[in-house]
């Protein structure tokens, strides 16, 4: 089909809806079509890293470790590279940062590859052993059909933002079949606000997500857990104690994954040698520690669902440690610390993977490993190790991903431990407020934080993060040369629309301006015009921005200098144009106007 027919086609629909389909409806039919389609492509992917894994560990001897864990990862990283760099042609890595770029830096529009690249991507590093998650990918995946969906019907910004939340909402409910927690992750780790006009699309997009994946993968949990021994007020201790170590783990996770990243993002420029380093990174610790195969949803379940030392020890086989069931709880220990290593080379190496997983991995281990080592030592009354890694998966979730509501909700609908509901909150509070003390933003929002694009619920900074500099710069600025004379200055200002002109170079450079309030006393003077230039007459501006700035930063320069006008400089130095400081209040109310419409 030609693109113009398709355009015609296109038109057609839109004018057709216009006229029988209300503005609010259509979107709920768009968060409908979203939910669908999310759910659809979190059973794909799901479906090719099943089948990857099981033609490539098929016929593996579960009492010793095999050679093939040294291979397997690097082949895989390998051909995700090559299939990024070659096909793709475009960076996918950090989904759900990627996200709150776009919402917060491009009008929540992420680009059409993005609806199955990540999904081909991700399937290849994790069938092949790599140690990230597929929910990242996912969420990006399902922000992109709701973007590009937005886009085709001509949506404007803020419905876009509306429905790069319900793919994200769908995507981790269809995933996990958990609709409450897809809600409450939009809002918290994305940041959109609930209101009554997003309320409604984001739910649909959730529900609908759910029931689909019921209908592809039927009513198996991810997870399996049944609970033996109900929560007693007695373990009030021991849950506040595993919400603090939760959160310095969570700390651990986030810390040694932004350090590992920025030594990755050194060899940038050399793909080859990050994918020899992060490849035989990989491969020797999985070749030590089988359980961060992959995603490690195997080794999750077997401490969800074991009752003593013989359950536990399955942990163990495949590995160097098999048969030692004395070596457990170092065991434990090791695949905790070493987990967020085996990330990191994963994605570094040039794999395609998220954090969410490795997130409720190394949770649940922490959670285990605590109450074993209570239980051992005997710290107070006994507490079930089932539980605990339960409850240690929703502690260090919360913890990494600042996301208390997101880790307590998905914990409980993913494993129906709504009776451990109370200690749930205790837990992800407690690692949440320890974590809080030492990072204020979440593992995907620090680098977009530090750079102050990253949207929040507070209303002022999310307005001017989303306002963008470049959309209220005055490029139409009469200049002069240093050696302008006063009549042609004045002869300028008359055809200016501001008061201030900008003294340029031959090159454009900056060198001053003349501000037409402080030459009122010479520029009436006829006899003075061949006697004064511009180099003359021109000051210093109060301050210079440059086209880089966030608008945070342009605010408060213009609160500090006091200025009406500030110049705005591109990365080498020319002008670019001039600020007004009514203009951007006046951008600003009308955000701000916007946002506050339900």
């Amino acid at each position: 089909m030609k693109a113009s027919t398709l355009i015609r086609i296109l038109t057609r629909i839109d004018t057709w809806r216009a006229t029988h389909v209300s503005e609010r409806m259509f979107v709920l039919m768009l968060a409908f079509m979203v939910g669908v389609l999310s759910a659809v492509a979190a059973y794909v992917l799901h479906w090719l890293i099943n089948q990857i894994v099981a033609l490539l560990t098929a016929g593996f001897d579960a009492t010793s470790f095999n050679l093939l864990y040294l291979v397997y990862p690097v082949v895989g990283i390998l051909l995700t590279m090559l299939f990024v760099r070659y096909v793709v042609k475009d960076n996918i890595s950090h989904g759900i940062t990627r996200i709150l770029y776009a919402i917060s830096q491009n009008r929540s529009r992420l680009k059409a590859h993005n609806t199955w690249s990540s999904v081909i991507a991700s399937a290849i590093t994790i069938g092949f052993g790599g140690s990230v998650g597929a929910e990242a990918p996912i969420v990006l995946t399902g922000s992109a059909i709701g973007s590009n969906l937005g886009k085709l019907f001509r949506m404007d910004s803020r419905t876009l933002m509306l429905l790069v939340g319900c793919g994200a909402a769908g995507a981790i409910a269809g995933i996990f079949k958990a609709p409450i927690a897809g809600l409450v992750f939009t809002l918290e780790v994305l940041m959109i606000d609930l209101t009554m006009a997003s309320l409604m699309p984001i739910l649909v997009s959730c529900v609908t997500a759910t029931c689909f994946t019921y209908v592809f993968s039927g009513d198996a949990a991810l997870f399996t857990f049944h609970l033996d021994d109900m929560w007693t007020v007695e373990r009030i201790p021991a849950c506040v104690g595993l919400g603090i170590f939760c959160g310095l783990v969570s700390l651990y996770f986030v810390r040694t994954m932004g350090f590992c990243e920025d030594l990755f993002a050194r060899l940038r420029n050399h793909p080859y040698v990050k994918l020899v380093v992060g490849g035989s990174l990989l491969s020797l610790l999985i070749f030590l520690f089988p359980s961060l195969f992959g995603e490690g949803y195997n080794s999750i379940n077997l401490l969800l669902n074991g009752s003593g030392e013989d359950d536990w020890s399955q942990i163990l086989n495949n590995s160097l440690f098999a048969g030692q069931e004395r070596l457990l709880v170092l065991y434990v220990a090791l695949v905790l610390l070493t987990k967020v290593f085996a990330t990191s080379a994963t994605n570094g190496g040039g794999g395609c993977g998220g954090t969410f997983a490795p997130s409720l991995f190394v949770g649940c281990f922490s959670g285990f490993l605590f109450s074993r080592l209570w239980n051992i030592y005997e710290l107070g009354v006994h507490v079930p190790e089932k539980n605990f890694a339960l409850m240690g998966m929703a502690g260090v979730m919360s913890g990494v991903m600042h996301a208390p509501l997101t880790g307590i909700f998905l914990i409980a609908e993913l494993t129906g431990g709504y009776s451990l509901f109370l200690p749930l909150m205790i837990v992800s509070v407690c690692s949440y407020l320890t974590i809080n003390i030492f990072e204020p933003h979440s593992i995907y929002g620090s680098r977009l934080a530090k750079e102050g694009k990253l949207i929040t619920h507070h209303t002022d900074h999310a307005v001017l993060t989303l306002m963008q500099l470049d959309s209220v710069i005055d490029r139409d600025n009469l200049w002069v040369s240093p050696d302008t004379e006063l009549g042609a200055i004045v002869h300028k200002i008359s055809r200016s629309k501001g008061n201030i002109i900008p003294v340029l170079d031959a090159a454009g450079n900056l060198l001053g301006e003349i501000d037409l309030q402080k030459i009122r006393h010479v520029v009436f003077r006829i006899e003075l015009y061949h006697h004064f230039t511009a180099s003359q007459l021109m000051q210093e501006p109060p301050a210079v921005l440059t086209d880089s700035l966030p608008m945070t930063v342009v605010m408060k320069t213009f609160d500090e200098t006091h200025a009406d006008y500030l110049p705005v400089l591109d990365g080498d130095g020319h002008l670019k144009g001039y600020l007004s400081r009514q203009h951007v209040f006046t951008q600003y109310r009308k955000m701000v106007a916007d946002m506050s419409e339900d």
